[in-house]
């Protein structure tokens, strides 16, 4: 059998070629030069390819265009987009304008290798099924997949980004360090045991993990303050909830994380804060969030008292039930015990177990 012919299309000398290395050494025929301009010129003439390798980001070419003239000429030719991380979004349009696969800089031999022989393989399907509704089945179950797994690489990409600003967070108050990670396990788990869908808890999730970003527009003198605070440091203190609510409400897959984080200082009986909402005026998820928040505060160290067990936040929580909490959230937090939030925090805080925990993980996992 003839070699299968592969066009890798990269002005990036370095990539192209250890592309190409790799594929020949598994036994395909490459043609990469280097040179964007020969590379246009061949696809342009009558030189057939198997699979065409096409970086989105080239010097002075659009990629999304280029991908779009390829399919209008080479409709047979599946299209593999090469992109970073970052260009996760431009690899999801590049699939719905006919790209079969994406690859992310950088990635290993093995998935360059598994994604060019699912797209050859692919043609083959494509190629023995075109007017048949199997095959047509087929192609539609593959494209699915693909832009579902498309979709959860840029959602993680997300909580990646979330995560960098709740480090940036840590480094102005260090007295929330790691905290954001506890309350978002804790919320999680209080969310599922209420069996709520796993899109809600992710909003949960994402609400709890930044429900503090307001403070880094708090002044340090306040913010950092070793003693009490006056009665008009407090007054600056409670704007972190809208000042987060203002920061992240303009996102669109944070707006209604946003909600949370306006209302998490809110108490059930209408006595907290911003707004004096009351009951069930106050987001589900800043109900859910108010006792992952008392929980973990009860049982960390603070400059004027130690940690108390986890037994002893329970009884807390119990008594302010109707008070600060939603009754029917305490009711679930009862129904569990001490020892899954023992663990918990025993695995968040273990030592140089936050980088392998980041928030995508937790999110997934918990």
């Amino acid at each position: 059998m003839a070699l299968k012919r592969i066009l890798i299309v990269d002005d990036d000398s370095e990539v192209g070629a250890a592309m190409a290395a790799v594929l020949e050494n598994a036994g395909y025929s490459t043609v990469f030069d280097g040179d964007l301009g020969a590379a246009l010129r061949l696809l342009s003439g009558d030189v057939s390819f198997d699979l065409i390798l096409l970086d989105i980001l080239l010097a002075g070419v659009n990629g999304l265009g280029l991908l779009e003239n390829l399919r209008r000429v080479r409709p047979q030719t599946p299209i593999v987009m090469v992109t970073a991380m970052y260009d996760v979004s431009y690899a999801i349009s590049a699939m719905k304008k006919g790209a079969f696969d994406y690859l992310l800089k950088p990635f290993e031999p093995t998935q360059l290798l598994n994604t060019v022989h699912r797209a050859l393989e692919q043609r083959e399907v494509e190629g023995q099924f075109t007017l048949d509704r199997l095959g047509l089945e087929k192609l539609v179950e593959a494209r699915t997949a693909m832009l579902s797994r498309a979709m959860a690489d840029l959602e993680r990409s997300y909580d990646i980004t979330l995560e960098a600003l709740g480090n940036a967070l840590d480094l102005k108050d260090t007295e929330t360090e790691g905290h954001s990670k506890r309350v978002t396990a804790y919320a999680i788990v209080l969310a599922r045991a209420m069996h709520l869908d796993a899109a809600e808890i992710k909003i949960i999730a994402r609400g709890a993990f930044l429900h503090d970003i307001g403070k880094m527009a708090i002044p340090d003198a306040i913010l950092s303050k070793p003693g009490k605070l006056t009665a008009e440091e407090q007054v600056v203190m409670r704007q972190h909830c809208v000042l987060g609510y203002t920061i992240l409400k303009k996102i669109p897959f944070l707006a209604k994380a946003a909600e949370i984080v306006f209302s998490h200082q809110e108490h059930f009986d209408g006595s907290g804060y911003s707004r004096g909402l009351k009951g069930n005026e106050i987001p589900l998820g800043a109900r859910i969030f108010a006792i992952a928040d008392a929980l973990d505060a009860i049982t960390s160290d603070r400059p004027y008292r130690k940690a108390k067990p986890f037994a002893e936040a329970r009884k807390e929580i119990e008594r302010c039930s109707g008070g600060q909490f939603d009754p029917a959230i305490v009711a679930v937090y009862r129904s569990l015990p001490d020892q899954i939030w023992e663990d918990l925090r025993a695995e968040i805080d273990h030592p140089n177990r936050s980088e392998e925990l980041p928030l995508a993980d937790i999110i997934r996992v918990r």
